[in-house]
């Protein structure tokens, strides 16, 4: 696929962390890992949908079932 040269500008913090994700050869080079980073962001869903159904559920709710799942599997698990 072709390649466009960009120009970008962002925090040296950030750039620093790319930099040592290269030094550490996780990427050949800045431009494969923000293009990687790019490419995540497009494919995958935004996280924010996890957030979103987190707030839907009832805290006290999910420990009632969590706690009833702890009591019932405790009887099955092997003794060590």
């Amino acid at each position: 696929m072709a390649r466009t040269r960009i120009l970008i500008t962002m925090e040296r913090a950030i750039l620093d962390g790319i930099d040592r994700l290269v030094s550490h050869g996780t990427f050949t080079s800045r431009s494969d890992a923000i293009e990687s980073a790019v490419r995540e962001k497009l494919v995958r869903p935004s996280g924010d949908r996890l957030a979103r159904q987190c707030a839907v559920l009832d805290p006290s709710e999910e420990r009632a079932w969590a706690e009833q799942g702890m009591r019932t599997e405790s009887d099955t698990w092997p003794r060590y």
